[in-house]
């Protein structure tokens, strides 16, 4: 009497990462995986690895995470595997007051993103 397991959220030939609390927005994150879209995974790392924006390394975390999980969990090959989707949308948000002059204070939103990449194994043509 367990528990059924849930079913993949994802097709076969696809493996799935989600990073769920990125510290930023989501606009900046979003040019980030903007840049990965559709790419190769190998030619993906590259791009974030040096890339200059503070996003890229939460982003690259994910990636290699997807990566993993489409080589150890669903036997993938690594070298065929493309970033199909990269979704980024908001999180929680943090609220934090600084204090003002004459007694006023001022609210500071700290935002948290989510970062969801599919990599999907395609067949080389």
């Amino acid at each position: 009497m367990s528990k059924q397991a849930a079913p993949r959220k994802v097709g076969d030939k696809e493996a799935l990462a989600v990073g769920t609390t990125i510290r930023g927005s989501a606009q900046k994150l979003n040019l980030v995986a903007g840049l990965i879209r559709g790419k190769r995974a190998e030619d993906a790392m590259n791009i974030l690895a040096f890339s200059t924006k503070a996003m890229a390394v939460d982003a690259r975390k994910v990636l290699a995470s997807a990566i993993a999980n489409a080589e150890n969990n669903h036997n993938l090959d690594v070298d065929a595997l493309v970033v199909a989707e990269a979704s980024v949308g908001k999180s929680i948000t943090m609220k934090r007051f600084h204090a003002r002059g004459r007694g006023k204070s001022t609210r500071i939103l700290k935002p948290i993103s989510r970062l969801r990449i599919v990599v999907r194994e395609v067949e080389e043509a």
